[in-house]
């Protein structure tokens, strides 16, 4: 077979590995299959190349054209996902596992292309949180702001996810404008070389963007500033030294850490056997022990259930775990493929030597196991399987071990709980995870779980028989979720749709007038200059409506006609609305008010353009508050500002307008905020 030589891709160039390249071998057959690594690049080269060529091509990019780009790759990936599959083969991973990854990867991107185009702004700042005024005119206001690094964001991810490790990080990155140096887990880096080799041959990304180290990332870590991010994903141990690196910690560089930990499940106490849920807890457990052959920083390690139950869940996982089928995971019909390699299997074997020092195996020996073989299925001898193997810990609060090694495999230990709160507390031991999950259809189960062991765990995740038909997974974070965990897990968060993206981007208060404000954010605000043009707004393009632009009304009198017209035509006959004594009587209501309904109604009236335009329709409300009540014999007018506008498609724009309606004493009585699509040229 040939040896397939793994490339690095530095300042523009692939570079060729070197004599002291690492060997890899087929998870599968153990046989070697490439090698990676190359101990003469260039980092400086390389961090320049990032910093000054692919930092500027991104940050002269909108949001919105970021997004449009990360969709665009995701797509041309998922053209060219066979490959992908092909060559994943020999990580161990079965085509279900591929999904996982490789799916799962693409489906991530294409997460944070929507979420760039609908909750960022087509422009390079990102405005965080609404403006604070600070002082009492309203002259001087504060707005805290998001823009670019100007680094390099150091990707360095672990071996079980070679696809979906490295594009759950660089759809991020992208979206904040900031270039990736991506360095894969030697085991695996031919997957990510070639899902690299299909990014870069789409001609999507700009110079610079991009690069990967296949091998060490040599003095490259000591080279970083304070502008640059190192995103980790990986055991404990390795991020303490990574964490450690003196020019990280004296630079303050931001450090995002994904460590493995030692996940747990509860079932819950009122899911005993016979429920669904308890099926479902089992069919759970059963996923996670065994997807990706255990090896997942989200598997299931711990199995936490009422002492009365443990008899019960021990059997149905015996039964359920005998009818996974272990062999070549090229075959259709297997379950469980290999683990990566012949390395981690020794470390396998012996965390769960471990493991059993304090608890007893109950499921698999890892002696004795069947693996399927195929045709194709040659040296299988020598690869890395493992059996599933189940333990019983019947001491937990007595031992150690259970909830401090992780042997990162198909391997997870069953223990009792006597009530909630002893649930609580041996879920807590693991002194934080990435995920927790509960099995439960009681709703206040479910709330004293996250009260108490929410500081624990990065997500909880809660499952029964009302959620279990669409429910995703203990095991499966996603893109619009943050995933990270406190303590062991890291102290770090990846993804959590926009909130990920922050990670690569800095946060600075600006103070100042509202025109600068409005200026640095091409968002109007109020104080800021008004515009006015002679047309009516609604007659105007999207392209040609300015920040800023105003209109304002004439007034309209409300009478006590049109207040009991609106009572009887909507069906609101409240009492402040009917009854003058009873209006009275409450502390907001000087004697019948118009409802606030009618005011909005009446506000729309004022303000529309009845004539066909450029305004395609009203699409929302948002921020309604109501100020002041009105009575019959008073008059409200409008004011109607262009506060913001965005781009939706080829065709129309979003129009965000600042509705103030006044008094006749110019008491403000309502504001809110109106969206409007409209089109960019005329019919």
């Amino acid at each position: 077979m040939t040896v397939q030589e793994i490339q690095s891709y530095a300042a523009g160039q692939w570079i060729c590995v070197d004599s002291n390249a690492r060997e890899i071998h087929s998870a599968i057959t153990g046989e070697l299959i490439a090698r990676a690594g190359n101990d003469s690049l260039d980092v400086d080269s390389m961090l320049d190349y990032a910093r000054t060529v692919g930092g500027a091509n991104l940050r002269s990019m909108t949001f919105h054209q970021r997004a449009r780009m990360i969709k665009a790759l995701a797509l041309y990936l998922g053209e060219h996902k066979q490959a992908l599959y092909d060559i994943s083969f020999a990580t161990g991973a079965t085509q279900k596992d591929h999904l996982i990854d490789i799916d799962g990867g693409i489906g991530t991107m294409l997460v944070f292309a929507s979420k760039g185009r609908r909750e960022m702004p087509d422009d390079n700042i990102y405005l965080d949180g609404e403006l604070e005024q600070l002082s009492r005119n309203g002259t001087f206001a504060g707005q805290h702001i998001c823009t670019s690094l100007q680094g390099v964001a150091v990707h360095i991810n672990a071996f079980n996810f070679p696809v979906w490790g490295m594009l759950e990080k660089l759809a991020p990155t992208l979206l904040a404008g900031l270039p990736a140096i991506v360095k894969p887990a030697t085991a695996t880096c031919y997957v990510t070389e070639h899902c690299v080799r299909l990014l870069l041959d789409s001609g999507l990304l700009p110079k610079g963007a991009l690069q990967l180290v296949s091998g060490g990332l040599g003095s490259m870590l000591n080279q970083l500033t304070s502008q640059d991010v190192v995103s980790f994903t990986g055991s404990a141990d390795t991020a303490l030294k990574l964490r450690a690196t003196p020019v990280i910690l004296k630079n303050s560089i931001r450090f995002i850490a994904e460590q493995d930990s030692l996940n747990a499940s509860i079932l819950g106490p009122d899911a005993a056997a016979g429920t669904s849920e308890f099926d479902l807890f089992v069919k759970e457990v059963t996923r996670e022990m065994t997807a990706k052959a255990g090896q997942k920083c989200t598997a299931i390690r711990r199995i936490i259930a009422p002492q009365e139950q443990v008899e019960a869940v021990l059997d149905s996982l015996e039964s359920s775990l005998s009818k996974i089928t272990i062999g070549d995971p090229r075959r259709e019909s297997t379950h469980m493929g290999a683990l990566v390699s012949a390395g981690q299997k020794r470390d396998v074997l012996e965390k769960a030597a471990m493991i059993g020092q304090e608890a007893e195996l109950v499921f698999g020996d890892p002696e004795s196991f069947e693996v399927q073989t195929s045709e194709t299925s040659n040296g299988i001898s020598n690869g890395a399987f493992v059996s599933p193997m189940l333990f019983h810990c019947d001491s937990p609060d007595t031992s150690n071990n259970v909830h401090e090694v992780e042997a990162f495999g198909p391997v997870s230990t069953v223990m009792p709980y006597r009530d909630l709160e002893h649930a609580i507390q041996l879920v807590n031991r693991g002194q934080g995870s990435l995920v927790a999950s509960v099995i439960t259809h009681d709703a206040e189960v479910a709330r004293e779980v996250a009260l108490v062991a929410g500081a624990f765990h990065g997500r909880i995740y809660f499952n029964n028989r009302e959620s279990m038909k669409e429910a995703t997974g203990h095991g499966s974070p996603l893109p619009h979720m943050v995933h990270g965990g406190p303590g062991r897990a890291g102290g770090g968060e990846e993804m959590g749709g926009v909130r990920g993206v922050m990670h690569y981007m800095q946060r600075t208060a600006i103070q100042g007038s509202p025109n600068i404000l409005s200026a640095i954010g091409r968002k109007w605000v109020p104080g800021s200059t008004e515009l006015s043009h002679h047309d009516h707004p609604f007659k105007r393009t999207f392209h040609e409506l300015e920040i800023g632009e105003t209109f304002n009304t004439e007034s309209r009198e409300i009478s006590i006609e049109d207040i009991e017209h609106f009572a009887e035509f909507t069906g609101d006959t409240f009492y402040a609305h009917m009854d003058a004594e009873a209006a009275k009587r409450n502390p907001f209501f000087p004697d019948r008010v118009a409802h606030g309904y009618l005011l909005l109604s009446f506000a729309a009236g004022l303000f529309v353009q009845p004539d066909e335009g450029p305004v395609l329709a009203n699409t929302g409300l948002d921020n309604l508050r109501f100020m002041k009540p009105v009575t019959a014999g008073q008059s409200i007018k409008v004011r109607l500002t262009v506060k913001y506008k965005t781009p939706r498609n080829d065709e129309y724009g979003e129009v965000r307008w600042h509705v103030t309606v006044s008094n006749q004493d110019d008491e403000k009585v309502a504001e809110y905020e109106l969206l409007t699509m409209n089109l960019y040229t005329r019919n």
